[in-house]
C-alpha cells in the first residue's frame, strides 16, 4: 500500500468513523429537547467545513468562536439529558437489538392480563407503546421508572391511590419507561364528546406518533386500542392479545428480514 493510498484510506475510515458517532448521538438524543440544538451545531460545523474548503478566513473564524461557545452552551444547559444518557450507555449495549418474538408475546400477555384485570374493576388506564418514533419528550415529562414490563407493576402504577395513577405510562421494548405522562389531546373536530380525557390522549399520541395505545375507561370499564389516529374496540382478552401480535410480533419479524 503506498502512502497516498494509506493517507486516503485513513481518512475515509476517520470520516466514517466521525459519521457513525455523530448518527448515534442524533438518535440518542431523538425526541428530546436536546435534538433540535444537535442539529444545530450540525448547521455550524457543515458551514465551518465550506468555509474553510473555501478559504473564508473571516467566516471562519466567527465560525470558529460561535461553535466552541455552542459547544460550551450545549454542555451546561442539557448536562442533565447527557448524565442520564451516560448511566443508560453503562446499563445497555451501544448497539439495540429487537426483541426475540417469545419474549414480545410474553410482554403482551403482561399488559393484556394487567388491562383486563384493571377494567374488571372500572380503573382507568393509559399504556402508549413505543415504536419506531421516540417518545422521549413525553417520557421526560412524566416520573422515571424503567422497570420490567409485568402485570403487578403495572396494576399498582394505576391504582387511584398510587401518586402515579394520573397520566400514562410509556413502554419501550421490554421497559416500562416512565409513568404519569402527560400527551397531548387530540384536535379531531369529529372525537365524540362522551370520551373524556384519557381517550383524548390517546388519540392526540397516536396522531403525532406511530405509538399503539391501550385505554380502560374508568366510567364503563370497556378497553380499546388506538393507533394512526383511530380507535379499535376491544370486546375481549383474546381480541387484544390477537392485535398487539400482529401490530407488534409481525412488525417485528418484517424488520428483521429487511
Amino acid at each position: 500500500m503506498t502512502f497516498s493510498t494509506w493517507v486516503i484510506f485513513k481518512m475515509v475510515v476517520e470520516i466514517g468513523i466521525l459519521w457513525f458517532i455523530f448518527y448515534r448521538m442524533l438518535v440518542f438524543f431523538e425526541g428530546t429537547r436536546a435534538f433540535q440544538v444537535l442539529k444545530g451545531l450540525l448547521v455550524i460545523l457543515l458551514l465551518f467545513l465550506i468555509s474553510r474548503y473555501f478559504g473564508l478566513d473571516i467566516i471562519n473564524w466567527l465560525l470558529t468562536r460561535i461553535f466552541g461557545i455552542s459547544i460550551i452552551g450545549f454542555i451546561v444547559i442539557f448536562q442533565q439529558e447527557i448524565r442520564q444518557g451516560l448511566a443508560r450507555l453503562g446499563q445497555q449495549h451501544l448497539f439495540n437489538f429487537d426483541l426475540e418474538e417469545a419474549e414480545v408475546i410474553k410482554i403482551i400477555e403482561e399488559i393484556a392480563g394487567a388491562v383486563y384485570k384493571l377494567s374488571k374493576q372500572k380503573i382507568g388506564c393509559l399504556i402508549a407503546l413505543e415504536r419506531e418514533v421516540k417518545l422521549n419528550t413525553y417520557i421526560e415529562s412524566g416520573v422515571h421508572v424503567e422497570a420490567k414490563v409485568v402485570s403487578p407493576l403495572i396494576q399498582n402504577i394505576f391504582m387511584p391511590k398510587s401518586p402515579l395513577h394520573d397520566g400514562g405510562i410509556i413502554i419501550r421494548g421490554n421497559r416500562i419507561m416512565a409513568a404519569s405522562c402527560l400527551f397531548p389531546l387530540t384536535e379531531n373536530p369529529n372525537f365524540s364528546k362522551m370520551l373524556g380525557t384519557r381517550h383524548r390522549a390517546a388519540l392526540g399520541i397516536t396522531e403525532q406518533t406511530d405509538a399503539i395505545v391501550i385505554i380502560a375507561s374508568e366510567e364503563s370499564g370497556e378497553i380499546s386500542l388506538a393507533s394512526d389516529g383511530r380507535f379499535v374496540p376491544i370486546v375481549n382478552k383474546d381480541r387484544l392479545v390477537n392485535l398487539l401480535r400482529s401490530l407488534l410480533v409481525l412488525e417485528n419479524n418484517k424488520k428483521k428480514r429487511k
